[in-house]
């Protein structure tokens, strides 16, 4: 029997780093070997591709594989600079291509397409350090369109990473001056008190075109008023699958999460995350590449169905080599 070769990228030079290499190494370790041969490429936090341990070209690296499964969170990977080389290569690969990636990695971007669909968020409004303001300025500007707590965060960064809380409008002028000084940019969201909700969805997976995986409820640390960078890398969130929602909470976790699949021209599949509370779903993010890291939510919702991580990259190749 002839096998596939897939080629698996990981690595980066993001701040989601260590996260990209336990995704790849999910990847590479759950694949069929009387099926799959796979070749793990490592790009450094300098960019500099390798296979088998030697430094190689970015084109020579892909070479001879009949697919990519990208596993580079944050940074290149999402933010459809990969797509886009890829795209040249001609190789295959499973994920959204250049369009979808680089709309759901720029928060401000993705605010921007899921309020023209009509899809509920929470308030927000976007700075940057070319705006002609101050911090102080800026401050009240967000508070003559909607009042505290307030959500500052980095609208290209993943994992909750430069995620900061301003209870008071006090706070709010140095927390955005801080995030503006970091990365540039910053995202003030009205903070809603909720549930942490993730829902999966997959093209043309069991028979329906847009298949969303039961929604995980994310039951955070105790004392924790959102996700934290901590708790992602330490594995610290407990997803539970199935969740304690109601069917017509699940229905619209569901609804939502394809609307948005749809909206940011996402492919093959995508990982919606969202806060419910008692009066309604708020959409916050989007991800093109959702982890398979342990801890991470995509695992426990396929488990829900009986389904595995093979199962979804097996489907997530066929999809790529369509």
């Amino acid at each position: 029997m002839v096998r596939t070769i897939v080629g698996v990228l990981r690595g980066g030079n993001s701040s989601e780093y260590d996260l990209s290499l336990k995704t790849g190494a999910a990847m590479l370790a759950q694949l069929p070997e009387e099926r799959f041969d796979t070749r793990d490429i490592f790009i450094d936090k300098q960019g500099i591709w390798h296979l088998r341990g030697m430094p190689v070209s970015s084109s020579r690296a892909v070479q001879q594989l009949d697919v990519i499964l990208n596993a580079l969170h944050g940074g290149v990977g999402e933010d459809g600079s990969l797509q886009r080389f890829l795209d040249t290569t001609g190789v295959p690969y499973a994920g959204s291509g250049a369009v979808g990636s680089s709309s759901s990695h720029n928060k401000i971007r993705t605010h921007e397409l899921l309020e023209k669909a009509g899809i509920h968020m929470p308030n927000w409004i976007a700075f940057s350090l070319e705006d002609n303001l101050n911090t102080a300025q800026m401050a009240q500007a967000v508070f003559a369109s909607f009042g505290p707590p307030y959500v500052v965060k980095p609208p290209r960064e993943g994992a909750s990473l430069g995620i900061r809380i301003a209870d008071t409008l006090l706070d709010l002028p140095d927390i955005i001056g801080d995030v503006l000084d970091a990365y540039g940019q910053a995202l003030v969201e009205q903070f809603i008190r909720g549930e942490h909700v993730s829902a999966g969805v997959i093209d043309d997976f069991r028979g329906e075109e847009l298949y969303v995986l039961p929604p995980a409820y994310q039951k955070l640390p105790e004392g924790a008023r959102f996700i934290e960078p901590h708790h992602v890398r330490s594995a610290a969130l407990e997803h539970k699958v199935p969740s304690h929602f109601s069917h017509e909470e699940k229905q619209t976790i569901a609804d939502m999460a394809r609307a948005a699949h749809r909206a940011l021209g996402m492919e093959h599949f995508s990982r919606a995350d969202m806060i419910k509370t008692p009066r309604a779903v708020y959409l916050l993010e989007v991800n093109a590449v959702p982890g398979l890291y342990e801890g991470a939510s995509l695992p426990p919702m396929l488990e829900s169905i009986g389904s595995s991580v093979p199962e979804f990259l097996e489907h997530a190749i066929s999809l790529a080599r369509r």
